[in-house]
């Protein structure tokens, strides 16, 4: 079984891309990011076509999770329990579903902006309210994982250069606490392989060349509890979809299970 992650920064600007992407990698669930469409216009009927059901959950500009499947999509679960919201509102960004013997989460993590602006307190507050949400299948016996943006570099080893973030947000000691603490639940980190360089970064700003400089991070993570770590037989980034006019600014994440 095959299954992915990636944050396609517009599923109407990257949709050609997407649909090819899924018709050669042979992808069996696709957890997706920054979806910015409503629910109402998301291009369900292309993916039907290639045989994928899709669950969304997705107000319009931006934000909005889904997750594709082509093995049966069950027991869906809009939004997350508990969700602090911001500045009153809730965000659509995390939805659960059962798509066949795995059950994922499809999460995009508030950005947090700046250390000591609102957005940052909330970011840490969605992660508490995470780990809570996700506390009871991270110790069941299914295989279960929670995939997506997580807008964090677990360690310094996941930015090209730990300098250039110091006093920035996705790489400070709070926020790599609350990843901590998310493992905690029983989850584990399933690092990919790079396809080329040392570090498997998934994330590269579209200014200043950073791509073709490398001037990445690892900040799109799959953490899986223990039968579906124990069942993973691969795990890479294709780094050649980050490649070319019209890529989103990640790259999936694909991991390969025995199950």
């Amino acid at each position: 079984m095959r299954i992915a992650t990636w944050n396609v920064n517009s599923i109407t600007a990257r949709l050609p891309r997407l649909l090819a992407w899924l018709e050669s990698s042979g992808t069996d669930v696709l957890c997706l990011q920054e979806a910015k469409v409503a629910e109402e216009q998301f291009p369900v009927e292309p993916l039907r076509e290639l045989g994928y059901e899709a669950a969304v959950h997705a107000t319009g500009r931006w934000n909005g999770v889904a997750v594709l499947s082509r093995v049966g999509i069950e027991d869906v679960v809009k939004g997350l329990p508990g969700d602090p919201g911001y500045d009153g509102l809730s965000e659509p960004r995390a939805l659960s579903a059962t798509c066949g013997p795995v059950r994922v989460w499809s999460v995009y993590v508030p950005n947090g902006r700046e250390v000591g602006h609102p957005h940052y307190a909330y970011k840490l507050q969605w992660f508490e309210a995470l780990r809570a949400a996700v506390l009871g299948d991270a110790q069941g016996s299914r295989p279960f994982a929670v995939l997506g943006d997580y807008n964090v570099a677990p360690t310094d080893d996941d930015v090209f250069d730990a300098a250039a973030f110091e006093g920035a947000t996705h790489v400070t000691p709070a926020e790599r606490a609350a990843l901590a603490a998310l493992r905690e639940t029983g989850l584990s980190d399933v690092v990919p392989r790079p396809l080329k360089y040392e570090h498997p970064y998934t994330y590269w700003d579209y200014r200043q060349l950073a791509f073709p400089k490398n001037r990445g991070m690892r900040i799109d993570l799959v953490y899986g509890n223990a039968p579906f770590a124990s069942s993973v037989k691969d795990a890479y980034v294709d780094r050649e979809e980050r490649k070319g006019k019209g890529a989103s600014d990640h790259a999936p994440v694909v991991v390969d299970l025995d199950v």
